[in-house]
């Protein structure tokens, strides 16, 4: 699938993808209406196959090719359940909000009223994360690690 990474290689202990060429987000920052276009026909795709990808909210983790089209790294947190039940459509629906708030934040002006309702309200499971293990996670990482999960975006600071 165009703007995701190719398995090459998987021997059970190791796996392999191909190179995506681009640019992270926050370095570009796109604000053509037509790379979200795209990015929202990626991640349909992406659902459409059967798979969430669960970390779409880290900027990082969109890229901006080349040629100005979306592409989509890091996949450990993905998913692809048996079922495309409630979980499914829960994580699915976050990974749409997650694009939509990148485009809120360099493009807010095409900003469609389903999009502005759907960055409105949080699924159910996000709402509990955000109250409970979100907090926790931040504890250690950055203040008992001392890190930040922003890889190229550079130290904002705790």
């Amino acid at each position: 699938m165009p703007g995701l990474p190719r398995l090459l290689q998987w021997d059970g202990h190791r796996l392999r993808r191909s190179w995506l060429d681009g640019q992270p987000m926050q370095r570009i920052q796109p604000r053509d209406p037509a790379y979200y276009r795209e990015a929202l026909r990626l991640v349909r795709r992406l659902h459409a196959a059967g798979v969430v990808h669960n970390d779409l909210a880290k900027e990082p983790n969109w890229l901006v090719a080349p040629d100005g089209s979306p592409a989509v790294v890091d996949f450990q947190l993905a998913m692809r359940p048996r079922y495309r039940g409630w979980r499914f459509r829960a994580l699915a629906y976050d990974d749409l909000r997650h694009l939509l708030k990148h485009k809120r934040t360099y493009c807010p002006d095409r900003l469609t009223a389903r999009q502005r309702a759907i960055l409105a309200r949080r699924s159910w499971p996000a709402a509990i994360w955000m109250r409970t293990g979100k907090p926790a996670y931040r504890w250690v990482t950055r203040g008992l690690l001392g890190w930040s999960d922003r890889e190229g975006a550079g130290d904002r600071g705790h």
